[in-house]
């Protein structure tokens, strides 16, 4: 009863139509949230979100009030593109043309980026030697020296840095103010006033009183490095992040990759090939062994294994018989089989997780990033108090020099609150701590899935593949006779030599391991869902459960049924083998758990996360992983449709939570949690859904993943912290609030200097993380 109150709890969807669309442009967070207040006040708007993690806006709308066209409109009027796909005429197999033409325009934009990033970074070198030699190189000390740098900054300006002036002046439309704001303000402050000092030098005459300017009024000082440079970093970061979100539709085209592209349809007396959109609900489908199947479908002859891998996660082949369900793309094992077609196109189980991993991906809230928020505050601020400056400078200056006094003050206050330090903040840490995740095999896709990760409360574990290895292997084996285990592997293992099961592999695998001859069986047999029967060294071998042995005639005792009984209740798969009629032991195969998976769990627990194990397999053998492991609470016999609404009813609980998997299976659950974290050993569909890849496969990344971005996020919050105390000392100084009491002014040079050093620290300490190592936290207390 409990659960059913969850569930209907959880928010239901807008009931007007939906619309997807791709849209480029977009700089940061703020970006998004001036889309959706846009969309949100359009008539017949319900709701809109806009995720700047994938580049998408969804709107939910009442047709009969809008239409498309109104909100691509409206969105292309906040000053932001819209990718429009080519239409396509229907396949019947789930394809997804936005994602293809979002990831054909992202291409695009980072090209621009990257031209834009070489051109700004190759005219600003000049510029910053120039500055930095202060006149001690004379070949850089000559007459013209600020109109060369005026002509190498020219290009960087009003190429290079044009997206955020284009940016900020589309964020003033709106009354909005966001990082282009900044960018834009400073840099422009400090070419403007540069250009001004070099084509009207003598404009600047009679400000020699400010403190170190002696010389000024000959040759006034320029600030062209600062705004060269400035574009040229932002430029950087921006390119590597849009490379990080490059792949966002890769998920969804891996998905479809993997339906065959035609079927064998049974008309009439003939078999033939046909393409896989002119299947219909009823045709009669052969698939042969090693085949994949087509669409959804009932059994009606035939029996094979199929490997459901890719729909369900678990590495056990599924035996289907006349009346079982099977599933699109998922592949048969062994025999031949004849099926109706029931669910085809838009209707297999497939299309619907393609859908679900979409739905998920989309609903997603943009990051609310902090240098965005302050920034939102900051502008305006500096604005005023700039404004303000000029004007008391004006007023009661001295009337000889007033206006080349308040404007050089003015540009002084713009100068030091230039947002370097405060632009800087955020992605020199992500990049330290990015690098820093590689290194220890955790790969962080853009500094968003870092941020994220550190606020985790829940982390939602599946087991096959992550908790456990994915691949059976043997792990008892129990003589119940007189022979030895080694004899007893010896006939086993020639009996499964020649069965494709991954039962049998587990088995043969285990006796090459051990240095166990494995014979040649005379005879062998397969005995659908109940196991083999092979004949060795002349000895009739039987391996299965206990209706193979029944059936055969093979006594099996209640010592031997207990012993069975235990094995399955520790997850673990227990074989009878028989020797001529005889029951000689039982052997047991299981996917055995991660040697680290126990620490793992505990170190997350001591951290203070929940840690819960997901799983489609059935509460015995996920109730014995739980126990090994240390897991308490368990969540098994999940669909892959419920596994992304029992993270969405976590999250409906006020849970900040994180899903690690490694299947196709977890794909919607990866997209759907606030971080998908995805084993590296797993499907690519899985890593490509989720936020954070452990390359090498061990649950030790996880805790590596948290510990990484806490301490990211801590420097970046210290960075943002003295960037903005920078600016609070820097920027009253520069404005001369020291002036009354002690006659000092703050030149352009210092301010130039001061916000210089101020980025540094900035650099300095995101470089500090270059030194994480993740160590291990105290030892719970004994309370």
């Amino acid at each position: 009863m409990t659960e059913t109150l969850e569930r209907e709890a959880t928010p239901v969807p807008p009931t007007g139509e939906r619309f997807d669309v791709p849209v480029t442009g977009m700089t940061c967070a703020a970006c998004a949230r001036r889309i959706e207040r846009v969309l949100t006040r359009t008539p017949g708007v319900q709701s809109a979100n806009v995720n700047f993690a994938t580049n998408t806006a969804t709107a939910y709308f009442e047709p009969s009030t809008t239409g498309r066209d109104a909100l691509v409109h409206a969105i292309k009027d906040s000053g932001y593109g819209v990718v429009l796909p080519t239409p396509v005429e229907e396949t019947g197999d789930a394809s997804i043309t936005p994602a293809d033409a979002l990831a054909e325009a992202q291409a695009d934009e980072i090209k621009q980026v990257r031209r834009r990033f070489a051109v700004a970074a190759v005219l600003s070198l000049p510029v910053l030697v120039i500055a930095m030699s202060h006149g001690a190189i004379p070949a850089l000390d000559f007459p013209g020296v600020n109109y060369l740098q005026l002509a190498l900054t020219v290009p960087v300006v009003l190429y290079s840095g044009a997206p955020f002036f284009t940016g900020a002046w589309a964020a003033l439309r709106h009354r909005a103010a966001d990082m282009n704001t900044l960018i834009a303000l400073g840099t422009g402050a400090a070419f403007l006033y540069s250009a001004a000092a070099t084509l009207f030098p003598s404009f600047f005459a009679g400000s020699g009183n400010h403190a170190g300017m002696a010389g000024m009024t000959a040759n006034p000082p320029v600030y062209f490095e600062a705004a060269a440079v400035i574009i040229a970093l932002v430029l950087l970061g921006r390119l590597l992040e849009a490379r990080a979100k490059g792949q966002t539709g890769e998920a969804i085209r891996r998905l479809l990759q993997l339906q065959p592209k035609t079927a064998r349809v049974v008309r009439g007396e003939q078999e033939i090939d046909i393409p896989l959109a002119e299947v219909r609900v009823g045709d009669m489908v052969r698939v042969r062994p090693g085949e994949k199947i087509a669409v959804d479908g009932v059994v009606m002859e035939g029996a094979s294994a199929i490997d459901e891998a890719m729909l369900t996660g678990e590495s056990m082949p599924v035996e289907k018989q006349p009346g079982d369900a099977v599933f699109g793309a998922t592949l048969n094992k062994s025999g031949s089989l004849v099926f109706r077609a029931t669910g085809i196109g838009q209707d297999t189980a497939l299309a619907r997780i393609v859908r679900l991993v979409q739905e998920a991906q989309g609903s997603k809230a943009p990051i609310a990033r902090l240098a965005d928020t302050i920034s939102s505050v900051f502008t305006p601020v500096v604005l005023g108090i700039a404004a303000l400056t000029f004007v008391l400078w004006y007023i009661f200056g001295a009337a000889e020099t007033r206006l080349s006094m308040a404007l050089i003050n003015f540009v002084s206050v713009l100068i030091i609150a230039c947002p370097c330090a405060l632009g800087l903040a955020t992605p020199t840490a992500i990049l330290v701590g990015t690098g820093k995740g590689a290194e220890h095999g955790v790969l962080f896709k853009g500094g968003a899935a870092l941020e994220r990760a550190q606020a985790l409360t829940t982390l939602v574990f599946d087991k096959t593949g992550t908790i456990t290895r994915g691949k059976p292997s043997l792990t008892d084996i129990i003589p119940l006779g007189d022979r030895s285990e080694t004899e007893l592997l010896r006939l086993v293992a020639a009996a499964e030599r020649g069965s494709e099961h991954p039962l049998a592999e587990a088995i043969t695998q285990a006796a090459t391991e051990r240095g166990v001859p494995v014979a040649t069986a005379t005879s062998f047999a397969a005995v659908p869902g109940q196991g083999i029967a092979a004949t060795v060294d002349g000895a009739a071998i039987l391996l299965g459960n206990a209706r193979l042995m029944r059936e055969r005639g093979v006594a099996t005792p209640e010592a031997a049924h207990e012993t069975v009984s235990r094995l399955a209740s520790e997850g673990k798969t227990p074989l009878f083998a028989a020797v001529d009629g005889a029951l000689a032991g039982i052997v047991a195969v299981a996917d055995t758990i991660k040697p680290e998976a126990k620490s793992a769990v505990a170190t997350l627990r001591a951290r203070g996360l929940e840690v819960i194990l997901l799983t489609g397999d059935n509460q015995r053998t996920a109730d014995a992983v739980a126990r090994v492991t240390g897991i308490d609470r368990v969540l098994a016999e999940v669909t892959p449709d419920a596994k992304a609404a029992e993270i969405a009813r976590l999250q409906s609980e006020g849970r900040i939570v994180g899903m690690v998997g490694d299947g196709i299976n977890d794909a919607p659950a990866l997209a759907r949690a606030d971080v998908g974290i995805a084993i590296g050993t797993g499907t690519d569909v899985a890593i490509e859904a989720s936020d954070i890849t452990l390359l090498r496969g061990d649950l030790s990344g996880v805790v590596t993943a948290i510990a990484l971005s806490r301490a990211t996020l801590r420097t970046i919050k210290q960075n943002l912290f003295w960037a903005f105390v920078y600016n609070l000392i820097g920027i009253p100084l520069a404005a001369g609030a020291l002036y009354p009491l002690t006659g000092w002014l703050l030149s352009p040079i210092i301010a130039s200097l001061a916000m210089s050093l101020s980025s540094v620290s900035v650099v300095s300490n995101s470089l500090r993380l270059r030194g994480f190592s993740p160590t291990p936290p105290p030892p719970p207390s004994s309370e």
